[in-house]
């Protein structure tokens, strides 16, 4: 083992060696890139199959994917320069450096939303109907993303020596905020380098988009109004993002009851979607019995 190894020694799982990087034509590219890049893909493909399994033209999902994905991008860097303005604030060309990370997800969804629904009243379509196969996209492109925080040894949770725990070299951590005084009282050595073991909260994010993911592909087919699955959606993965953000190291907390940015942001998603459904099922019912 070594400062590039990473270990989830409970399954018996060894990681040797675990880059960040590859250099490919003379240019380092991150394997974070590479594996959003991934997500991005596959999400694209599966929201233009969804579009194209409900007779809708893919060029017009397509346009809806690019817009979405470039208002998202900026969403995203967005919302990561205003919660951590700190850092930025003295340097604000330092906003433009991407290649330097800081993207939160939150902030990609919002945009992207914003993007899609200035693109659907341009294309004249139902916003929800393409945001019901949107959101199966988003859900691969989450599921598969979140694999980029495991080679940058970033996300994680607090201590943990469950299980799934995670082993990481303390020398290889991205930031040692992230790293807390448990961690550190409870360090495990392999072959004399010092690990920390902490929540893989990225592997729970991944299995729960995942598990998310399959619950509504088979309900997409049944669903009863536009907007449902998307609602579906964003009140499952609030739930998940409410309890994973929890355990993390890394969350700006908020004044009110100590929560963390992430999970105020998903307490108010998980009521709004539960007041949309709970007003789509009604007026569905109500419909039927006329």
């Amino acid at each position: 083992m070594n400062e590039q190894s990473i270990a989830f020694s409970h399954l018996g799982i060894f990681f040797h060696r675990v880059g960040k990087t590859i250099n490919l034509f003379g240019l380092d590219v991150t394997y974070y890139g590479i594996v959003i890049s991934a997500g991005m893909v596959l999400a694209g493909a599966f929201v233009l199959y969804d579009g194209c399994r409900k007779k809708q033209k893919q060029d017009d999902y397509l346009d809806v994917l690019i817009w979405g994905l470039i208002v998202g991008i900026i969403g995203a860097r967005a919302y990561y320069v205003i919660f951590s303005w700190d850092d930025y604030r003295d340097n604000l060309i330092s906003i433009l450096a991407f290649r330097q990370g800081g993207l939160a997800i939150y902030g990609g969804i919002l945009g992207g939303i914003i993007g899609a629904i200035i693109t659907c009243r341009v294309k004249k379509l139902p916003f929800f109907d393409v945001a019901d196969s949107v959101c199966m996209g988003l859900l691969i492109g989450q599921s598969i993303g979140r694999w980029g925080n495991f080679f940058n040894r970033e996300a994680f949770g607090g201590y943990s020596d469950g299980v799934l725990s995670m082993q990481i070299p303390v020398d290889a951590v991205r930031s040692m905020d992230d790293v807390t005084s448990e961690m550190m009282a409870h360090l495990v050595e392999f072959d004399g380098v010092s690990f920390i073991s902490v929540h893989p909260t990225f592997l729970y994010e991944s299995l729960w988009n995942l598990g998310v993911f399959l619950i509504l592909f088979f309900l997409r087919r049944k669903r009863s109004f536009f907007g449902e699955i998307w609602f579906m959606y964003m009140a499952l993965y609030g739930v998940g993002r409410f309890w994973i953000e929890s355990l993390r190291t890394d969350s700006l907390r908020t004044a009110f009851l100590g929560l963390r940015v992430s999970q105020m942001l998903s307490l108010i998603l998980i009521v709004i979607s539960a007041v949309y459904l709970i007003y789509g099922f009604s007026r569905k019912k109500g419909e039927a019995t006329c």
